[in-house]
């Protein structure tokens, strides 16, 4: 099972990628060999020991999911559905792997199971060791360290099996940012892979709120709305979306964030969100048994 890394990074946060990158180097098992992408920014100098790695300066920032597929097709061979490793590590720039062994229990876990095709890590404060409630994809979040099946994962700490980009495609590049893994989840569940939460591979990253980023409010709202778009079945796209509408609200949001959403909202009906392919029936009840009707 040959691993493959790809990191992206706008370029700002050079210590902390270096130490993602000798966290990388330390894994036990064969070298993976990392691509780093400089999403609109120059990189420094990245030489590790140990670790071959390979980077790519784009000359504008492209969002997160369209960076992180210049990664992707960085391990393709010539053709369509051939790459040069049998899985992907996906790690944030500022992350880190405290294990030793965290990529030999994503081989592990691939072979053991050939119709695993995505693996979401644990993200864990460095210093507290909590996880917060968001880190943990399933409805049922109250145990972070309960490992289990679920449909969606983290987006800067994960492994996917390179067949399921040659079978359903990369990652939304339209997206920019927010949903885009759930996007993928879906395509992969409706395509027969499986997705696990794994509470024993951990990445250590700080913990944030999402709503640091300005365009956080609008992009989650307008991205909802494509996802739905693109990949419920019809009768299920007004359902999904009411229902996070009447979430949004009663959260509460301050005005300025309510605003930027209900703008993002609009936005989604009114712009492409690219094709659409709605989801098998069987897939919707799938989900459902996992414990995520694609109604929420």
């Amino acid at each position: 099972m040959r691993l493959g890394a790809v990191v992206l990074t706008m370029g700002n946060r050079p210590d902390e990628l270096r130490a993602l990158l000798e966290s990388v180097a330390k894994q036990d098992g064969e070298p993976i060999e990392v691509v780093v992408v400089g999403n609109g920014a120059p990189l420094p100098e990245l030489a590790v020991p140990g670790l071959v790695v390979r980077t790519v300066e784009l000359p504008e920032n492209v969002g997160i999911p369209a960076g992180r597929n210049v990664g992707i097709e960085a391990f393709r061979k010539d053709g369509r559905y051939g790459f040069d490793v049998d899985a992907l590590l996906f790690l944030d720039d500022d992350g880190l792997l405290p294990r030793t062994d965290t990529a030999e229990l994503c081989r592990e876990a691939f072979a053991a199971d050939p119709e695993l095709g995505i693996i979401s890590f644990r993200i864990a404060d460095p210093d507290t060791g909590a996880t917060q409630r968001r880190h943990v994809p399933r409805l049922r979040a109250s145990d972070p360290l309960r490992s289990s099946r679920v449909t969606t994962f983290l987006g800067g700490a994960n492994a996917v099996r390179t067949a399921v980009f040659a079978q359903v495609g990369g990652l939304p590049d339209e997206f920019f940012y927010a949903h885009e893994e759930t996007d993928l989840a879906w395509r992969a569940l409706d395509a027969g892979w499986l997705v696990d939460y794994r509470a024993d591979m951990i990445l250590h990253h700080p913990t944030t709120a999402p709503a640091r980023h300005a365009v956080y409010h609008r992009m989650v709202a307008r991205n909802r709305v494509w996802l739905a778009r693109r990949n419920l079945p019809a009768p299920l796209v007004p359902v999904y979306l009411g229902v996070w509408f009447l979430l949004t609200l009663a959260r509460r949001p301050s005005l300025p964030g309510l605003r930027a959403w209900l703008g993002g909202f609009r936005e989604g009906w009114a712009t492409p969100c690219g094709p659409r392919r709605p989801m098998k029936w069987a897939t919707v009840w799938r989900l459902s048994r996992l414990g995520r009707p694609p109604i929420i």
